[in-house]
């Protein structure tokens, strides 16, 4: 299950550049961060004309969304691509109607996926049918295109041609960065050597509103097979994987692996016994040592082979759990030979590994000793089998303070105080013409009802994304950069924050709207003010515009990023960028609220559905994948525990058989059942305690390299190392003491007479 995971993260990507040097154009606008993915309108056309020589192909992508009318029903499609003609030329996605040099050729077309095709159209041929985008855009289906397979970046539901926007205003402008492009390179062109021109190709287009804006960007080039592990593009609204977790979930397949492996081994190892007369019987009659140890080991690679056919049909059966629990579909290509070949080479690899001891071992006997049934496995086989199972308890242990630590960290962040009021707190996207063109009556109509207490419209809700401007600061010599913030006046009261210098924005004073700004601690410390003296500072937005706008106050500190980024310095303008309406309702009845919300949606945006979250939600949605991580850890780490119990199990059985005459001799001198049980437990939980004291600060380093992730932390205590050791020796114990006492409660008579 795991390896299927694993296969299925590393990208599909790959494959839709077979062939093509694809790459992802990246922009960057500060030395000390990340490139970020976006670009306008014009950057395409402009790469294509200025090296024709190196460029083949020039593709914008512009993800978005839309209202999607068909008869009576409406639906608001999230995952829309507004692309350049030659998407489906550059990509390989596999159309199943439709001709990839044309089906995007007219304007009015539009392709869907085929789940999308039968959420519209059912089982009905969609290629002709029409459907509205927008309330405007009347769009002919012309063609349908396989599901994007869940490892892909790129991930729509319908793809549109991008020349319906490329008349627009808004698109022209070189600064109106909301698209991606994607080249293709000509055959023998160095990327490195292409890069190097692009400074003139910027200073070219974009010298001037550079020099406006005291910023500089530079252009990259990113691989499309790169893309999908990309760190620095996490803002952007495609689908990410991550290398670390695919790591860790590979290391613990591993591992699982391998206390199977140590199962088998010290099994089939403690059967050699039963098995040694067997042998000597080959022996002497002419098998060689080289034909038993391949029996031996083919046997193991059967019964591997037969364990794969089992985890097949385990995997079909539990698929659906276990993509709920991953929130998307694996896709499994039984129709690849790269499926099979990579189950071969587990089957081989793993029927070889668990088989090779116990061949090499079994196949040693000498005939004589074995036919006479006086085989002994002696001290340094038992020393071996201990040591198996120190290393199948030292993986468990770890397993188990990795889950500890991972849960405590996740209680930690969810129970940290945020430093915003986020309980009855409700987030409205403005993510269509109508609610932004009616947004003030939208304010209005709830601001009129006894159960709304604020409303505040802004361009991004804690935890949200927010933008990274350059400024012009009194006192400053260079340009200061900072996330921005732009929201009306009720944005401190709505979010509760807390002013500790100066004041809030207040429509008393005529020019907050144009001349004021707030920032926050960490900005005021960050240029070298103390909150009081960063009261009435000038400062200028150099990404907006000229005007000098006065400090007016400065907010204590709230975390308005992810706990895994450190607080950063945010400035909030009055300046007018509504992208979400904040609603905090009094306290009371939640559902009449909400009801009283979408009412007022209905009367400014009726043709589009309302979509909402819960500020107070946004822990499960921020840390998304770190929850995932917790509950896959654990399933597996339980997993992993009872495979290496079922191990200690049969060591125990093993042990408990062998000594059944010295138990009875003991209990016949007068032992107690409670002296024979803890001296056969104890003898058993020794590699046990061996492997806890090993897994120990293997697991402290593991936990401290995880929580770097984390700018805010939970501190390792003692208890999270003691606690695994309780865990791991209780369920040790609890395995061990069915066979200790079964053998400590046997009849001594009988076990001496059997003797």
């Amino acid at each position: 299950m795991i390896f299927l995971y694993i296969t299925n993260e590393f990208s599909v990507d790959s494959f839709h550049q077979k062939g093509k040097n694809i790459y992802r154009v990246m922009r960057g606008y500060d030395a000390t961060k990340a490139r970020v993915p976006y670009l306008s309108g014009p950057y395409g056309p402009a790469l294509l004309n200025d090296y024709p020589k190196d460029i083949k192909k020039a593709v914008r992508v512009m993800p978005t969304q839309a209202l999607i009318t068909l008869g009576n029903n409406s639906f608001n499609e999230k995952n829309v691509y507004a692309v350049d003609p030659s998407f489906f030329e550059l990509f390989s996605f596999g159309l199943i109607k439709g001709n990839v040099s044309s089906v995007l050729k007219d304007p009015h077309s539009i392709v869907l996926t085929e789940t999308t095709a039968k959420k519209y159209f059912g089982s009905t041929d969609p290629v002709g049918k029409v459907i509205e985008m927008d309330k405007s855009l009347q769009l002919k289906v012309t063609g349908v295109v396989r599901d994007v397979p869940s490892n892909s970046h790129l991930n729509f539901t319908m793809v549109m041609p991008i020349t319906n926007y490329t008349n627009e205003e808004w698109f022209t402008k070189w600064r109106n960065n909301n698209e991606f492009v994607y080249v293709e390179l000509n055959e023998g062109v160095n990327p490195a050597q292409l890069e190097k021109q692009f400074p003139t190709f910027m200073d070219k287009y974009m010298g001037k509103d550079l020099a406006q804006m005291h910023a500089h960007f530079d252009l990259a080039l990113t691989p499309l097979k790169d893309i999908y592990f990309e760190e620095s593009s996490s803002f952007d609204n495609v689908k990410h994987g991550d290398k670390k977790v695919v790591y860790i979930f590979l290391s613990i397949a591993v591992l699982i692996l391998v206390i199977a492996c140590i199962n088998f081994m010290n099994l089939a190892t403690l059967r050699a016994v039963e098995r040694s007369k067997e042998v000597g019987l080959r022996k002497v009659l002419g098998a060689m040592r080289n034909s038993l140890i391949g029996q031996f080991i083919g046997e193991s690679v059967l019964l591997t082979l037969i364990a794969c056919v089992f985890a097949i049909a385990l995997l079909l059966l539990i698929m659906p759990w276990y993509n709920g629990l991953l929130g998307y579909s694996l896709a499994i290509s039984w129709n690849s030979p790269a499926i099979y070949l990579f189950l071969l080479g587990v089957i081989l690899f793993v029927g070889f590994l668990a088989g090779s001891y116990p061949a090499f071992f079994l196949s040693s006997f000498t005939p004589i000793q074995a036919l006479k049934g006086k085989l002994q496995l002696g001290k340094g086989g038992a020393f071996f089998r201990q040591a198996l199972v120190v290393v199948q308890f030292s993986i468990s242990v770890f397993l188990i303070i990795s889950t500890i630590m991972i849960k405590k960290q996740m209680s930690f962040v969810k129970s940290k105080d945020l430093g915003y009021s986020k309980e009855q707190t409700i987030v409205v996207p403005i993510n269509n013409g109508d609610i932004y063109n009616n947004r003030i009556s939208f304010k209005n109509e709830l601001m009129a009802h006894s159960n709304v207490e604020s409303v505040a419209m802004m361009s991004g809700e804690p935890g949200g994304y927010y933008d990274r401007h350059s400024f012009e600061v009194e006192g400053q010599h260079e340009t200061y950069n900072a996330r921005t913030e732009f929201a009306d006046f009720e944005y401190v009261k709505t979010l509760g924050l807390k002013i500790v210098a100066g004041r809030d924005f207040s429509p008393k004073f005529a020019t907050d709207t144009t001349g004021s700004v707030l920032i926050n601690e960490t900005a005021a410390q960050q240029l070298g003010f103390t909150p009081a003296q960063a009261v009435g500072k000038w400062i200028i937005d150099n990404m907006r515009d000229s005007n000098r706008r006065h400090i007016v106050g400065v907010v204590k500190d709230f975390n308005f990023l992810s706990l895994k980024e450190n607080m950063d310095a945010l400035v909030i303008s009055p300046a007018e960028d509504s992208r979400v309406a904040v609603i905090k309702l009094k306290p009371g009845n939640v559902t009449a609220g909400l009801n009283i919300i979408k009412q007022a949606y209905t009367k400014a945006a009726p043709a589009y559905p309302m979509e909402y979250t819960f500020l107070d939600q946004k822990f499960d949605t921020t840390y998304k994948a770190d929850l995932r991580q917790q509950t896959i850890l654990s399933v597996f780490s339980g997993l992993a525990i009872f495979i290496a119990c079922l191990g200690l199990f049969g060591l125990a059985s093993f042990t408990a058989g062998k000594r059944t005459k010295e138990i009875g001799v003991r209990k016949v001198l007068g032992s107690s059942v409670q002296n024979i049980l803890i001296l056969l437990s104890g003898d058993m939980l020794k590699p046990v305690l061996v492997a806890t004291v090993i897994a120990i600060p293997l697991g402290y380093y593991s936990a401290d390299k995880w929580l770097q992730n984390f700018a805010y932390r939970t501190p390792m205590h003692w208890w999270v190392f003691g606690l695994a050791a309780i865990i791991t020796f209780g369920i040790a114990i609890f395995t061990v003491s069915f066979q200790s006492l079964k053998a400590a409660l046997a009849n001594p008579v009988k076990s001496l007479r059997s003797e």
